[in-house]
């Protein structure tokens, strides 16, 4: 693919962005306070006013058709599903159960191997690492009350869980916005990200086993409900079964539904109220994929895609040294913004357009995305998962940096799948190649 000429000007709305997002977290000592929704709609506003010798209705026109691609349409409406199912399950007493469920399994001497387990189980049904955090953090800290293990390990392996799912989840948004910026299948991307991630899971479970050997306390076995787990078992298997993912979303909305109000959840007038704050809670995040959008193809017009990609490709030669840029990119884009979602929304197409240079397989640039994003996403300080743990634990950010075994071990994983092409991966010609063969076999 030949580029045309990059213009590093072009950039410019980007910078604007990370200084008011990244400068005000700075000022304020509070990464979150300034809304993200207004930096990126000045940083919008600003590539509009670029590039002077183009009319402002050709821009617009141009802004419009990024913000309204297909690609980012589907996307949202994944999202506002995603956050349905999300609200409308927890409503009905699915994330308690869950947890009891877990806790009633685990042995008394291996509660904080069990409490990164569980994190990993609920943050895939989930799909939300915050959501998993609240829902066990409280359970790390009673844990640490009751032994001698340190509060800064137990809210390790509450994070370390909730990064698994964030990873992995078929309904995270980071997740969706990995696949679709790849354009490549939900469940095919699992399939390679779940191999690159699994090694993690397991030396992760190994050290905590190691670090907390001789430990046990004893906790309330708390009833659980198996009725309502099925929603998310339903979601799981449905999703891996290769179901469309809409279908997959609203059969899991319609159980989960039929469940809470079957038990007494909630009324009809409930679970619509349950749907409608899940569809609200995810608004933000749609109109933040549809503005960046709209914005990187203004950006991507006047050259500023170009720039990158020559600026990133400069000293590759190499497939792997294109897999090393992307995952580069993702990874400065999210110290930038302390956001794992909005790094792979910025960096997305840009990945995309490298991979399609150096011919890489869109389900490892897409797995790449999001193991980088929730890799350093899990370790920094100012990071949403990490602030909060703190802050229920009552402790500092930084003492539960030296055992966030797995966000690192993620990081080498993913390091290690680009070194030795792991997994091998089968081009579609190789598949139906060898579909034919076996049925002339």
């Amino acid at each position: 693919m030949e580029l045309k000429k990059g213009n590093l000007f072009a950039l410019f709305p980007f910078v604007v962005f990370l200084v008011l997002f990244i400068g005000a977290g700075i000022v304020t000592g509070d990464f979150y306070k300034f809304p993200v929704i207004v930096a990126i709609l000045i940083a919008a506003s600003i590539s509009l006013m670029m590039n002077p010798k183009e009319s402002l209705t050709k821009k617009v026109e141009v802004f419009t058709k990024g913000a309204g691609n297909a690609d980012v349409m589907l996307m949202v409406i994944i999202f506002l599903l995603a956050g349905a199912f999300s609200e409308v399950t927890k409503k009905m007493g699915a994330v308690e159960s869950t947890v009891n469920l877990a806790l009633s399994v685990i042995p008394q001497n291996l509660l904080i191997v069990g409490l990164f387990i569980i994190g990993c189980f609920i943050s895939i049904s989930l799909g939300t690492s915050m959501g998993t955090i609240v829902a066990l953090a409280p359970i790390g800290v009673g844990i640490s009350e009751q032994t001698d293990i340190s509060l800064a390990l137990s809210m390790a392996a509450v994070i370390g869980g909730a990064m698994f799912g964030d990873n992995l989840s078929f309904i995270s948004d980071t997740t969706i916005a990995a696949v679709r910026t790849q354009n490549t299948k939900m469940k095919d991307k699992f399939k390679v990200n779940f191999f690159i991630v699994l090694p993690a899971a397991i030396i992760t479970i190994v050290l905590f086993w190691i670090f907390t050997a001789g430990e046990q306390a004893e906790m309330t076995n708390q009833s659980f409900n198996w009725i309502k787990i099925l929603p998310y078992l339903g979601v799981l298997v449905t999703a891996l079964m290769g179901v469309n993912v809409l279908v997959v979303l609203a059969g899991g909305i319609l159980l989960a539904g039929i469940i809470g109000l079957l038990d007494g959840s909630y009324n009809a007038m409930g679970l619509i109220q349950a749907i409608g704050d899940g569809v609200a809670g995810m608004q933000e995040l749609s109109l933040l994929a549809i503005l960046i959008s709209g914005m990187v193809e203004v950006i991507k017009h006047n050259g500023g895609i170009d720039y990158l990609l020559q600026l990133v490709t400069r000293n590759v030669k190499s497939k792997k040294g294109a897999q090393f840029g992307i995952a580069g990119l993702v990874s400065l884009t999210n110290l930038s913004t302390a956001n794992n979602t909005i790094s792979i929304l910025i960096a997305g197409p840009l990945a995309k357009n490298i991979a399609d240079q150096y011919d890489i397989d869109p389900r490892k640039s897409a797995s790449i995305l999001d193991i980088f994003s929730c890799c350093f996403q899990g370790l920094i300080p100012y990071g949403a998962q990490m602030l909060l743990a703190a802050g229920v634990a009552s402790i500092s950010p930084l003492s539960i940096l030296q055992y966030s075994f797995y966000p690192i071990l993620i990081g080498v994983c993913g390091m290690l799948a680009i070194v030795f092409d792991y997994p091998k991966l089968k081009t579609p010609k190789e598949v139906k190649v060898d579909l034919q063969a076996n049925k002339a076999i």
